[in-house]
């Protein structure tokens, strides 16, 4: 009964909606593209796209005709230097209903639906916004990769009608763990587009590092940037570095969301201005060479929030396009209750001051919030099964107890944020937290060597099947309507990430899998049909040099 009320409040899962349209499947037939279309219907015969193919569009839509013609040349390498074949206009799309939850860079008039249709005549794409137009020439830009051949594409006959299910479809990157160069993280944006994720939200600050220009705080980049995990070599961006980011990342319709994580996680803001540190530094040792500070900036000192409005003076205007700013608020072990309901109200304020809006980690909602805050809801472990998992390790007896604490208390997250009208951001550790280990073997030694250490043994190996196992809506305890749902966002911590490579071979293929879940209109994923799809993305990773898992699960092409 539970799942017939959910899907009738998520507006678009009841079969009759379906039905009002005549021809348009209940569930989409096999085509190479991820996310699954919401409404797809096939046709007799194809159209070739060749060399000689061109497109034809209005003035206004130049910027994302010319973003896609450079991306199908990157993809597989056909360049279209002719004028015709694909026509691309701006025209409304009602047939799928509008997106739920809430947009990072605000913009509440946005439009992502579009229409795609290939006919014996050529290729027609169509939507509302220049936005929409761009997430059609996406499906496009599959369609193309998966049957080009010989330097020709033919497509079949089809008309989809499509629009994301949340407006909110994202990705939270650490660059403080390890730090990730500006080209590098150029390269997540551009997997980011191709899937029709819209948000990178940068974890910019950590215990191991700060990477974010603070002009009235030098030592952030002088002292606290110098480092990263364990003999990692540290680094900051630029504010030119950053806009050039910002920028690239607009031009693919990708909103960057900046996190200064606060009041814990803050060993390198100790690092850099002892002052603001607690008389007393507290950590335990984790018995690996490693250890967990218990410490945080203390809400009762004046010069805390002369520091925390610095940051924030600096950083805010260095992400123009995010009506965002992310608090952090999580893992504050070893800092009263009373304390970190106090410090995460003030800092809520301030930002609110600056004509943002918050966003932070699920312990944000032990605080008094507003129904515009957003809530990132995360810790999904339940404490009762910690044990479950054989493998995992015991932690260090003097953590358990800290472990305990926090986990009881984070049943009670979502809840609260609920109660307070705020809505949630969902990633779970469960389904979306790629720096778990792979479950599937690859097909590359080389490969198979490197998932031995990539990924956090304490959550458990996860198989690319396990992340579209899910739904955002029914798999979640306390949630029971998507409109309780601001978006999905996977997270990729970065622990035992070494370098680029590492990275990409945690995100892929689990990347296009979190897209599924975020966009897609089809809740209950089928696991020989995804892998189908999934395998036809393989030859535009390969003409891109992106690092994928390439998993015996799946069939690559």
């Amino acid at each position: 009964m539970r799942r017939r009320r959910v899907r009738r409040r998520d507006r678009f899962h009841d079969a009759r909606r379906f039905q009002r349209y005549p021809g348009c499947p209940v569930l989409p037939q096999t085509r190479p593209m991820i996310p699954a279309p919401a409404l797809l219907t096939s046709a007799d015969g194809t159209f070739t796209l060749t060399t000689s193919s061109g497109v034809t569009a209005p003035p206004e839509l130049a910027d994302p005709v010319a973003r896609f013609v450079e991306d199908v040349e990157l993809d597989g390498g056909l360049a279209l230097t002719g004028s015709a074949g694909i026509t691309v206009e701006l025209a409304p799309v009602d047939d799928v209903p509008p997106a739920a939850g809430l947009r990072a860079d605000g913009d509440e008039g946005a439009d992502e639906r579009y229409g795609l249709e290939v006919a014996a005549t050529g290729v027609r794409v169509w939507g509302p916004t220049p936005e929409g137009v761009h997430r059609g020439l996406t499906s496009l830009r599959q369609l193309i990769s998966a049957h080009l051949q010989d330097g020709a594409a033919v497509l079949p006959a089809a008309r989809i009608v499509d629009g994301p299910r949340f407006a909110w479809r994202g990705l939270s990157l650490d660059v403080v763990r390890t730090f990730h160069t500006p080209d590098e993280v150029r390269r997540v944006i551009d997997m980011l587009a191709l899937y029709k994720l819209n948000v990178l939200h940068l974890h910019l600050t950590d215990d191991q590092g700060w990477r974010v220009e603070v002009p009235s705080r030098p030592a952030l980049t002088d002292v606290a940037a110098k480092g990263a995990l364990g003999d990692r070599p540290g680094g900051y961006y630029t504010r030119d570095e950053l806009a050039e980011l910002v920028a690239y990342a607009a031009e693919r319709y990708v909103t960057v969301v900046p996190e200064i994580d606060m009041p814990g996680h803050t060993s390198a803001v100790f690092t850099a201005y002892p002052e603001l540190a607690p008389a007393e530094l507290r950590t335990i040792e984790l018995g690996n060479g490693t250890s967990i500070p218990l410490n945080a900036l203390e809400p009762g000192r004046p010069e805390t929030w002369t520091f925390v409005e610095d940051v924030l003076d600096a950083v805010i205007p260095q992400f123009p396009q995010s009506a965002y700013v992310h608090i952090g608020g999580d893992e504050t072990w070893g800092m009263s209750d009373e304390d970190h309901v106090t410090f995460v109200e003030k800092a809520a304020g301030l930002v609110r001051d600056r004509g943002k809006k918050v966003v932070g980690w699920q312990e944000i909602a032990r605080a008094t919030l507003g129904s515009e805050d957003v809530v990132q809801f995360w810790l999904d472990l339940d404490i009762d099964k910690m044990g479950e998992n054989p493998d995992a390790p015991t932690p260090p007896e003097e953590l358990l107890p800290v472990l305990a604490d926090a986990l009881r208390k984070a049943k009670y997250d979502a809840p609260k944020a609920l109660e307070q009208g705020a809505k949630l951001i969902v990633s779970p550790v469960t389904w979306l937290y790629f720096d778990r280990p792979h479950a599937d073997t690859s097909t590359d030694a080389e490969q198979d060597k490197a998932r031995e250490r990539l990924g956090l043994e304490f959550y458990g190996a996860a198989s690319i099947e396990h992340g579209v196992s899910w739904d955002p809506v029914d798999s979640l305890p306390g949630i029971e309507s998507a409109d309780q749902i601001a978006g999905v966002e996977a997270a990729i911590w970065c622990e035992t990430i070494t370098g680029p490579e590492d990275l990409e071979l945690l995100l892929l293929p689990r990347l296009p899998g979190a897209a599924e879940k975020a966009w897609s209109h089809h809740t209950d994923t089928n696991w020989p049909e995804y892998a189908t799809r999934l395998a036809q993305q393989s030859p535009a990773w390969r003409n891109r040099s992106w690092t994928w898992l390439q998993s015996v699960e799946v069939d690559w092409i």
